[in-house]
């Protein structure tokens, strides 16, 4: 799939330059010619000697190496390339990049390219979250640099967060995608936020309130919208669903951990709020295990409404997405339901589905949906929830489209 494609490979210092090999390894099964600089940083984790033996030629290491430099390679090496990829990119590169600075082989050409960069970054959860690298990637982003990741997961330092690099079948995926027709890519530049699954609110240590909300059609939402070449951002309650590829997840808990991360992923083009978030939560969660006392009932919990996180993105402000769209998990009366949450909210779509015993669709394969906005309503047959979200995702990209003429 990607034969005679030229990429070139740029090698960072950080743990996970381990897996540059098998992403090296994985390019050249598709057909790429690969060719590969390392900085400085990089060696310390993995050797030239190691990734020249998978790329199948030199590794560049030396801005003023005297035999290349007297060609000026550095302007070879980023002007050859079809696509340079940055894996791992860690926050020292992408700071460097930010500035525009160029002090060894690796900037330097990122500097010198005219060709499109993508990065997979990788780094300790803080420094992800801090907000000189989320000024950085505001920054790279504007520039028209694509990303794929990171991940959220264990890392090396013992800490458990968002900052793993993808893996990389992830972006091998997103590799194949840039060079795929445009016509396949209808939201690439876009960024869009997704919400899925369920929220667990405390009431001790071992209890929750939750609902059966499996996280299923949120997820294929988001892989929909990755396919669709959109930068996507999933923030998931608790699911088993696997990680969509190419997709930035964030993994929360409660309802306003859901609130805090959607708000901080703000602005976007679209956001698609699929999440069942729990309506209410326990006022003061128990610090200990609420015991059972024989010859006494059951606790009295005290409740306290939870934050409306789409009324929240809705009205956002400035900051509020292009398009918001709602969902609307109803047992009766969908449409009319629907219809007055469309108002109270501040989204422009709602998609209603019948979550009823009957409907049997909570939880399961299937969705059954009806598209309700400003300009009617439009009932879909039962789908996959995959089809389901092909067809959201479609649609937007149409929405989007007319958008964009209408400005022109």
């Amino acid at each position: 799939m990607l034969l005679n494609k030229r990429i070139l490979l740029i090698i960072s210092g950080g743990v996970a330059a381990y897996k540059s090999l098998e992403l090296i390894r994985r390019l050249r099964e598709q057909g790429a010619d690969v060719r590969v600089i390392m900085t400085r940083a990089a060696c310390e984790f993995i050797t030239p000697l190691s990734v020249s033996s998978l790329a199948g030629g030199k590794v560049s290491l030396d801005l003023f190496d005297p035999g290349d430099e007297g060609e000026m390679g550095h302007i070879e090496l980023s002007r050859d390339a079809d696509l340079l990829v940055v894996a791992p990119a860690t926050a020292h590169i992408m700071a460097r990049m930010a500035a525009g600075l160029c002090d060894d082989l690796a900037t330097t050409c990122l500097l010198a390219t005219d060709k499109p960069v993508l990065l997979a970054p990788a780094m300790n959860m803080r420094m992800w979250q801090h907000r000189a690298t989320r000024r950085n990637l505001e920054t790279l982003t504007g520039d028209g640099i694509a990303f794929v990741g990171p991940d959220e997961g264990d890392m090396a330092c013992g800490e458990f967060g968002p900052g793993r690099m993808a893996e990389p079948d992830d972006i091998l995926k997103a590799v194949i995608a840039h060079f795929s027709d445009p016509a396949d890519r209808p939201l690439a530049g876009r960024r869009v936020l997704v919400t899925a699954g369920p929220t667990h609110e405390p009431i001790d240590p071992v209890r929750y309130i939750a609902n059966r909300s499996s996280g299923k059609q949120g997820y294929a939402i988001a892989a929909a919208a990755a396919r669709a070449g959109a930068r996507t951002m999933l923030v998931t309650g608790p699911s088993a669903e696997p990680r969509p590829a190419g997709v930035e997840v964030a993994e929360v808990r409660t309802a306003d951990e859901m609130h805090a991360a959607c708000l901080a992923r703000l602005p976007c083009d679209v956001a698609i709020m699929a999440a069942a978030v729990a309506d209410w939560k326990v006022v003061r969660a128990s610090a200990g295990k609420i015991k059972k006392t024989p010859g006494k009932g059951p606790p009295a919990l005290k409740l306290e409404a939870n934050a409306d996180i789409l009324q929240a993105v809705g009205g956002a402000g400035a900051n509020r997405p292009g398009l918001v769209v709602g969902f609307a998990a109803e047992t009766g009366r969908v449409v009319e339901n629907a219809r007055a949450k469309l108002k109270s909210k501040g989204c422009d779509w709602i998609l209603a589905n019948d979550v009823s015993p009957r409907a049997g669709t909570f939880g399961g394969q299937d969705n059954q949906v009806t598209l309700v906005s400003g300009d009617g309503v439009e009932p879909w047959p039962r789908l996959s929830k995959r089809a389901v979200a092909e067809r959201l995702v479609a649609r937007i990209a149409e929405h989007v489209s007319r958008q964009v003429s209408a400005a022109e």
